[in-house]
């Protein structure tokens, strides 16, 4: 049994490493110098794949950029200025806040505040993004006794409309300076 086995083994290491063609690079002329280009002419040549064929292929695809120049993304990120941010991936499309506790209002409460924005597409609308809302309130004196609640609140509401805002007026200083 183990002889088949080696044997099996032996055959498939000999096939993988036999059907190994010669690697050739291509000529920097070839190669176009935007990623954009270089992965649409990749995806058409057979060499690379699209998100949008690995999930549906490609029928009623979406392409999501969370760069600098959605207007989304750069208001959102403007508006949250004001406060410590955790994790910020625009690939992924998500802005996170650290805690936050307003020293005013610190005396009266002991209680903290985390932001999260997701970016659902790329479009100004106001489905297309959710804004979520936690506040921690811990014990008196005590920061083990702790609770976190997702709340709505005025800031969900603020945050949200103030976003929007300042995207479309992005969007409008863009498209002038397109003219």
């Amino acid at each position: 049994m183990t002889l088949k086995i080696q044997f099996l083994a032996l055959f498939l290491a000999l096939n993988l490493t036999l059907s190994c063609g010669k690697i050739t690079s291509p000529s920097a002329k070839d190669v176009p110098s935007n990623a954009q280009e270089r992965a649409r002419k990749n995806v058409e040549e057979g060499r690379g794949i699209s998100v949008g064929g690995l999930l549906g292929g490609g029928r009623g695809s979406t392409n999501y950029e969370f760069s600098t120049s959605n207007p989304m993304w750069r208001a959102s990120l403007e508006i949250l200025d004001f406060l410590p941010l955790s994790t910020v991936d625009y690939s992924g499309g998500i802005i996170i806040t650290d805690w936050y506790n307003d020293e005013s209002n610190s005396s009266k409460t002991n209680s903290s505040i985390k932001i999260t924005v997701r970016f659902l597409s790329n479009e100004i609308r106001s489905d297309s993004f959710k804004v979520i809302v936690h506040q921690k309130t811990c014990g008196q004196g005590s920061s083990t006794s702790c609770r976190t609640n997702s709340i709505e609140s005025k800031i969900k509401e603020e945050l949200t409309r103030s976003i929007l805002v300042k995207a479309a007026s992005i969007e409008q200083k863009q498209k002038k300076q397109k003219k």
